[in-house]
C-alpha cells in the first residue's frame, strides 16, 4: 500500500502508476469518455461499439444473441455472463474492480463469482437512494428544500384533487423510480390524468408537485470520507421536439461559468455539499448527480432529484477545465472504493472548481429519432470530430475518441450510438453531440447553431423503410433502450 495521498499530485500518480484492471461496463462507453487516460489498466466492455472496433480501451463481444433487454441490468448482466467477456476478463488477470452505470443483486452475484469488486455501494442502497421519495426525505431533513408537493398514494383524479388542494389546479405528477422523460407527468385538467391514470394508480406513492415555470439544472459530486467534492452547476437541454419524443425527457447539458445567478450556482453548490454529507451518513459513498429546478419568477433553488451514479452529465464533468487542472470527478469515486489512504482538503478543491476560470464552456446534444415509423439503417455517421461549413454542411474531420479533439465552436465531437443494420424507431438514441460553447440563448431556447447541427447529423443518417409488421414488432422489442428505458 503506497504512503497516505495528501493532494492532487498523489492522485494523478496513483492512478496514472495503476497496475490492477479497472472496468467501466455499460451499453456504450459514453459517460466516462476519456477517463482511460487518467488511469492506468482501464478498460470499458459495452454492448454497442461505438467506434467500430478501433479503440483498444473498448471491448465489445463479437457474437450477440438475441436477447430482450429491459433494462441497463440487463444489459450489464448478459455481457458479465457471455463467454467472450468472461474470457477476456481472465486473459487480463483473476481480480479487478467495476463500475456501473446501472447494477442490481444479480450483478453483484455474477462479479463475485468472477471476482471483481464493484465500485459502488450496495445495489440494495443505490435502489433505495434512487427513490425519488426517499430523495425528497433526505432533503428535507438537512434544509435542502423540494418543489412545494405531497406525497399520497392516489386512485382517481378526485383522489389526486383531494391530495393535492393547497397546490393549485396544474401539477407535476412523478413516481419513485424511472426516466423523468417517461415518469414525469405534467397534469392540469380530468384529460390530463387520464392519459397517464394507469402508471399513476400503480403507484404505492407518487410526489404530486406544484407547477412552477422552471428551468433544469444539474450538478455532479462525489462524497469521500474527507466530505463531498462539488461540480459546476450546468443547464439541462429539456423535452426539445427536435431532440427526443418524450415531453420532460432529458437531452443534453451546457456547461459554462455564468450558468445563472451567482447567488442561484452558489445555493446548488451549497445543497449539494450537504445532500452529499446527508448521503454519507446513510451509507451511501461516492458518485452522484442532482437536478435541481430552478424557479425564474422567484429565483429559489429547489432539489428535484437524486441520481446515485454516473449519468449523462459525466461526460462534460470530466473534461471541463477545473478536471483537467486537477484530476475528473470520477477519480475521487475510484479513490474512495481503492481501498487506499487518503486525507485531501476538500474545501480548498471545492473553492477552486468554483471559480469561473475553472469552468470553460462546452454543451452536449443527445439526438434521439422522434418520427413514429420505424426503418433499418443502411446509412450512419462515424464517431470523432465533424465540420461545419458557412452553409451549415458537415463533414467528417478525423477520427478521435475524446470531445477535446473539437478544438472549436465550428467543429463537434459525434459519438454514434445506432449503427448501419440497427432498427430506427421512435425514442431510438441515435447518438451525442459535444461541443464547444453553448447551444442555448439566455431564453433557453435552441439556438441557431444547434438547429443547423441537428439537422446536419440526422442528415447523416439513411434509413429503409420496414414493411413487414412482424419485423417491426420484433424489432420494437429487441430495441435497446428506446421507449422502455434510456441507455445512456
Amino acid at each position: 500500500m503506497n504512503k497516505t495521498i495528501t493532494s492532487v499530485a498523489d492522485i494523478r500518480r496513483f492512478f496514472h502508476n495503476n497496475k490492477d484492471p479497472i472496468y467501466f461496463i455499460s451499453a456504450t462507453n459514453f459517460n466516462l469518455l476519456g477517463i482511460g487516460d487518467w488511469v492506468g489498466n482501464f478498460r470499458h466492455i459495452n454492448y454497442i461499439d461505438c467506434f467500430d472496433g478501433r479503440l483498444r480501451n473498448v471491448f465489445v463481444p463479437r457474437e450477440k444473441f438475441p436477447r430482450d433487454f429491459e433494462s441497463i441490468e440487463d444489459i450489464n448482466n448478459y455481457l458479465l455472463e457471455h463467454k467472450e467477456v468472461i474470457d477476456y476478463l481472465k486473459s487480463r488477470g483473476d481480480n479487478g474492480t467495476v463500475a456501473f452505470l446501472m447494477f442490481d443483486e444479480h450483478t453483484e452475484d455474477i462479479c463475485r463469482q468472477l471476482g471483481l469488486k464493484v465500485a459502488f455501494p450496495p445495489a440494495v442502497l443505490r435502489q433505495r437512494m434512487d427513490n425519488k421519495i426517499e430523495t425528497v426525505r433526505i432533503g428535507n431533513n438537512v434544509g435542502v428544500p423540494s418543489v412545494p408537493n405531497v406525497l399520497a398514494k392516489v386512485g382517481s383524479y378526485q383522489e389526486l384533487l383531494e391530495a393535492s388542494k393547497s397546490l393549485g389546479d396544474d401539477l407535476v405528477v412523478q413516481t419513485a423510480f424511472g426516466d423523468s422523460g417517461h415518469t414525469t407527468f405534467f397534469i392540469a385538467s380530468e384529460n390530463d390524468y387520464y392519459k397517464y391514470a394507469e402508471e399513476i394508480e400503480a403507484e404505492p406513492e407518487v410526489k404530486i408537485m406544484k407547477r412552477i415555470n422552471c428551468r433544469g439544472s444539474a450538478i455532479e459530486a462525489c462524497t469521500t470520507r474527507c466530505g463531498t467534492v462539488v461540480g459546476p452547476l450546468m443547464t439541462e437541454l429539456v423535452g426539445f421536439k427536435s431532440l427526443t419524443p418524450y415531453k420532460g425527457g432529458w437531452c443534453g447539458n451546457e456547461m459554462f461559468a455564468g450558468a445563472f445567478s451567482q447567488e442561484v450556482r452558489d445555493k446548488a453548490r451549497e445543497y449539494t455539499f450537504k445532500f452529499g454529507e446527508a448521503l454519507r451518513e446513510e451509507g451511501y459513498h461516492g458518485y452522484f448527480e442532482l437536478d435541481f429546478l430552478i424557479d425564474m419568477d422567484s429565483n429559489e433553488v429547489y432539489l428535484g432529484e437524486l441520481n446515485p451514479r454516473v449519468t449523462g452529465a459525466s461526460s462534460l464533468t470530466n473534461v471541463a477545465a477545473f478536471a483537467h487542472a486537477d484530476v475528473p470527478l470520477f477519480l475521487f469515486h475510484l479513490l474512495e472504493f481503492s481501498g487506499q489512504d487518503f486525507d485531501i482538503d476538500i474545501e480548498e478543491i471545492n473553492d477552486r472548481w468554483a471559480h469561473p476560470d475553472s469552468i470553460d464552456s462546452w454543451s452536449q446534444l443527445v439526438i434521439k429519432s422522434t418520427d413514429e415509423s420505424i426503418d433499418l439503417l443502411t446509412q450512419a455517421p462515424q464517431s470523432g470530430v465533424w465540420k461545419m461549413h458557412e452553409d451549415g454542411r458537415i463533414e467528417y474531420d478525423h477520427f478521435n475518441y475524446h470531445p477535446h479533439a473539437a478544438e472549436s465552436e465550428r467543429e463537434a465531437f459525434f459519438l454514434r450510438i445506432s449503427g448501419v443494420g440497427d432498427f430506427r424507431y421512435e425514442g431510438a438514441d441515435l447518438g451525442i453531440l459535444i461541443t464547444r460553447g453553448r447551444l442555448m440563448d439566455d431564453d433557453f431556447q435552441l439556438t441557431e447553431r444547434a438547429k443547423a447541427w441537428i439537422d446536419a447529423i440526422r442528415g447523416q443518417f439513411a434509413g429503409q423503410a420496414v414493411q413487414d409488421p412482424v419485423v417491426e414488432e420484433v424489432a420494437v422489442s429487441h430495441a435497446i433502450g428506446g421507449a422502455n428505458f434510456k441507455i445512456l
